[in-house]
């Protein structure tokens, strides 16, 4: 089984879908489409999966994902804002390969592993993601492309380690879809290896080899900077103490957190509520 494959009904007559998405959740699931996603969050925050990669988002991000890299974001229903975004997808190989778009294909190439865009240079490009909301045709087409080209020259950082380049491996399954669902219903408490196994019908063994595979490191890492990630929200969202968050997010021990969060973030909770606070 591989990740959801996501239909997307571009047609004959079109090779760019121009939308914006608005809901009460980020419900796709764990997916990958054959289509390129240039995806930038209007409002709501949450935590991101792209690739082997999990981490927070926030309103006013830019992330590129080149075509076949799975993804999913799942906003936090306890902000009470509803999620929304723009969404542009567009088919492989509408614009030649000719050598005055090599930086454009350059960052192609690197959005296999998944990028996200400098803040300032999004904000002043802003204007130009919400009127591709407004224009189709020819001249989506040629907007689309422009963007792109300036998107070239933005700086940006990368967000998964592996990189998916047109082919997933059989092992990526709806598995890995249960398990983002189980990780987000129970992070909260203890969760041990044996129910994450009989979820998907696997071994401990099995199990741990499969997850360390797909997401390039074992189980109970990949939950911590999961948990790390919810309470450096929480930290920014809340005016819990440092304990009370810590004990919401799954620690037994306040120590350990402390370390944890430090290991994952390079800094202390306390240091790095009082740095966002500012």
């Amino acid at each position: 089984m591989k990740p959801v494959l996501e239909q997307i009904k571009l047609g004959e007559k079109r090779s760019i879908l121009a939308y914006r998405y608005e809901g009460e959740d980020f419900d796709a699931p764990w997916h990958f489409h054959p289509q390129h996603e240039l995806t930038f969050i209007r409002k709501s925050k949450g935590t991101k999966f792209i690739g082997d990669y999990v981490g927070s988002y926030e309103p006013g991000e830019l992330v590129l994902l080149r075509s076949y890299l799975p993804h999913c974001w799942k906003n936090f229903q306890e902000d009470g804002e509803a999620p929304e975004s723009i969404v542009l997808q567009w088919n492989k190989g509408i614009y030649s390969r000719v050598p005055e778009l090599n930086g454009l294909f350059d960052m192609l190439r690197a959005a296999s592993r998944g990028i996200i865009f400098d803040a300032e240079d999004v904000e002043l490009l802003r204007p130009n993601i919400e009127e591709l909301l407004l224009i189709e045709g020819h001249d989506l087409y040629v907007k689309l492309l422009e963007l792109l080209l300036k998107l070239a020259n933005c700086k940006f950082r990368y967000l998964s380690n592996a990189s998916f380049e047109d082919d997933i491996p059989s092992e990526y399954g709806s598995r890995m879809t249960k398990i983002h669902d189980f990780i987000e219903a129970n992070y909260q408490r203890k969760i041990f290896l044996r129910e994450l196994a009989d979820l998907v019908n696997m071994s401990e063994h099995s199990f741990s080899r499969f997850f360390s595979k797909m997401m390039g490191r074992p189980f109970f890492t990949f939950l911590n900077e999961y948990r790390i990630n919810i309470a450096a929200r929480m930290l920014i969202d809340t005016d819990w103490s440092v304990a009370q968050i810590g004990f919401a997010c799954g620690y037994e021990s306040l120590t350990f957190f402390h370390k944890q969060f430090k290991k994952v973030k390079d800094i202390t909770p306390k240091k790095y509520r009082s740095k966002y606070l500012k």
